[in-house]
């Protein structure tokens, strides 16, 4: 079936004005990575533990104030994959099916998604889904992990998202809960800018786009 395009201002008209009042103060982050700056809104109360890049791979990860790498209840972990836009095929859809299918492997007998679909981002193609596992053997204990996933496609390379979730386990996860069409309101604006030389952090050039 063919993914619907919407953008963020619909989505986000969705959800209840009252709920916004509930979140935590966020912070703009904008980082180089590989070909551009991406940017997005952090809630405050979290905070960068791990960053490491690796050939043509880019990850980032930050946690709730107080948790750790390895014992975490909220993770929100910025990818870059360098060059994929060269693939023959590739597509922000597809690139998200590769990640559901990696979690799918990890619980097979209690995997669920839900699609958002095709998402814009200034001029940029995204995609949106949750995707989960009820029981996941991962971590300290046996838990339930859904996330939040948008992935995007650059001039050159390829990033995402995710915003995830540990819980109990159950037989099915929390994927049609309202929170994620709120958490990726409060991701928003989600931007890819170019990277301009001999600009550096704040990155001017991009703190102000919308």
């Amino acid at each position: 079936m063919r993914a619907r395009t919407m953008t963020l201002a619909a989505l986000t008209a969705l959800l209840p004005l009252a709920a916004a009042a509930q979140v935590p103060q966020s912070f703009r982050v904008i980082s180089p990575i590989f070909g551009q700056l991406v940017a997005f809104a952090m809630p405050s109360n979290f905070e960068a533990v791990f960053e490491n890049t690796k050939g043509g791979h880019y990850i980032r990860e930050a946690v709730l104030k107080g948790e750790t790498p390895e014992r975490w209840t909220q993770m929100i972990t910025v990818t870059g994959e360098k060059g994929m836009t060269l693939t023959p095929g590739s597509s922000p859809q597809i690139f998200a099916g590769t990640i559901a299918g990696g979690f799918k492997s990890a619980c097979p007998d209690s995997f669920a998604a839900r699609p958002f679909g095709v998402l814009k981002f200034g001029r940029f193609e995204g995609f949106g889904a949750v995707i989960g596992c009820g029981r996941i053997d991962t971590g300290p204990t046996r838990h339930s992990e859904t996330a939040l996933l948008i992935t995007l496609k650059g001039a050159t390379d390829y990033y995402t998202i995710q915003w995830a979730e540990r819980g109990p386990e159950s037989d099915e996860p929390p994927v049609n809960d309202d929170r994620w069409q709120k958490r990726l309101q409060d991701l928003s604006p989600i931007d890819l800018c170019p990277i301009v030389a001999g600009e550096a952090a704040p990155y001017p050039s991009c703190v102000n786009k919308s």
